[in-house]
């Protein structure tokens, strides 16, 4: 086989020759049938024996005969789908030519084998050398192994280069998965098969409970979650009390949640009812200033009538005292009229003490309106500040919870199961491809179909609010 493999390339005149000299004995041959046992047709019934011992190959003669023809649309679409090799893929690769000149086939055993598409991209094989792989087809591979061959031994016919996949290259899972690491590739394999592979999602260990910690972290997430909506309508009453508004109009942060208009309505019942208490103590206090102000007019009244009965009895005692001293009167009606005088001057004073404790009790009750007016109004800021305040709280608290949370699922898929709605919690599967330029990041669902050298991130996540 060794000297077939080199006399065509360093004497290819010698190789024609020798054919021609064949064509002729043939011919000769044909004329004398008697004499030859052997034709044409035996010839062309030994050239498909011998393509069944070895490899089913095209007629040669078709390839030196007639130019390629181009690709139908049928085979081009087909191409367009067909598998491109990539790195560290196995091809086993088998060669034959065609000999017409003794209707043998020719097997290439030093170049077939079974080969890698290194780090490269290429094959490296006898007497070819590098031959670049990575993105082709395995019929375009096989095809450029027979040129180079042929161009390489200056052969006349074209060798038939046989190439498929051994193993494809391996795929490689990683994130929340029992064994993440590098597994290998078989057609038709999907993400939740390789998930599979790769003992399934990732589980507790023994002596943990995670589970119990999502549970108690869901918990402490929905209660907090609650008290946020109570505070949060709790400040939209306060801040309607502080602007003297009437009407409650609902928060943007409350219309996703559930019992939204139930708080609401909550929270204005309450706010009548306070703004009623608050507005029937101011009325309370305006009816006592308007009586304590009558008061203080009837007691000036009544001064005034009593200045004047008292000047017309001391004019009547200064009258009696003259007429004591002229010996007119009696000493006892002296002593009358001084007590009439003494008795009016007392009722004098008696009224305007009680003016004065009117106008006291007028000043207490503005005094009155005033602290009840500032203390609604501090009032109604210390909440709002506290309830701000609180909010804030809650809001670490719901980060601290949403985040146990993920740290439970992302270290055991368990606790999964102890949401039924699957609304708190999701498996999210990304595909990282090299599609020919440059790595991407595809999200798929779990029946995805993998492609070899994909890498399969797997992760849980919290689809909260």
């Amino acid at each position: 086989m060794g000297i077939r493999m080199v006399l065509p390339r360093r004497f290819p005149t010698l190789a024609m020759a020798a054919g021609t000299v064949v064509l002729s004995l043939t011919t000769a041959a044909g004329a004398q049938s008697s004499a030859q046992p052997q034709s044409p047709a035996s010839q062309s019934q030994a050239k498909p024996q011998a393509q069944t011992q070895a490899q089913p190959q095209a007629q040669p003669q078709a390839k030196t005969s007639k130019p390629a023809q181009a690709a139908t649309p049928a085979s081009a679409k087909s191409q367009e789908g067909a598998y491109r090799l990539g790195v560290m893929d196995k091809l086993r690769i088998r060669v034959a030519e065609w000999q017409p000149a003794d209707g043998s086939v020719r097997n290439w055993d030093v170049v077939s084998g079974d080969y890698t598409v290194g780090p490269a991209g290429a094959l490296s094989l006898p007497f070819i050398g590098d031959l670049d792989a990575a993105g082709k087809t395995t019929a375009e591979v096989g095809k450029a192994i027979g040129e180079r061959l042929q161009s390489e031994f200056a052969l006349r016919n074209l060798p038939s280069a046989s190439v498929e996949v051994a193993e494809f290259r391996p795929l490689f899972l990683a994130g929340d998965v029992d064994k993440p690491g590098e597994y290998p590739y078989s057609p038709n394999l999907t993400v939740l098969k390789a998930v599979s592979l790769a003992g399934g999602l990732k589980r507790s260990d023994s002596g943990q409970r995670f589970a119990r910690d999502f549970i108690r972290a869901r918990g402490d997430a929905q209660v907090s979650d609650s008290e946020r909506g109570r505070l949060i309508a709790r400040r939209a009453r306060l801040m309607a009390e502080i602007a003297n508004v009437k009407e409650l109009v609902m928060p943007p942060e409350l219309k996703d949640v559930v019992n939204a208009k139930e708080l609401m309505a909550s929270e204005a019942s309450l706010m009548k009812s306070r703004r009623e208490r608050y507005e029937l103590q101011l009325k309370a206090l305006a009816d006592l200033k308007t009586l304590l102000d009558t008061e203080v007019q009837s007691l000036a009244q009544k001064s005034v009538t009593q200045k004047r009965q008292l000047q017309l009895v001391n004019d009547d005692r200064d009258r009696m005292a003259k007429l004591t001293e002229q010996g007119l009167a009696t000493s006892s009606r002296r002593l009358s009229a001084e007590e009439r005088s003494a008795d009016l001057e007392s009722n004098m004073l008696d009224t305007d003490t009680a003016a004065l404790r009117a106008k006291q009790d007028i000043n207490k009750a503005n005094q009155d309106e005033i602290n009840l007016r500032n203390d609604w109004d501090a009032q109604r800021a210390q909440e709002l500040q506290d309830t701000e305040a609180q909010l804030e709280k809650l809001g670490y608290e719901l980060t601290t919870s949403r985040e146990l949370m993920q740290e439970a699922l992302a270290q055991s898929a368990e606790a999964l199961k102890f949401d039924p709605s699957n609304k708190d919690a999701a498996i999210k599967y990304v595909i990282v491809r090299d599609t020919g330029d440059g790595p991407k990041q595809i999200s798929v669902d779990e029946n995805a179909v993998l492609r070899p050298g994909d890498v399969i991130k797997v992760s849980s996540e919290l689809l909260m609010q």
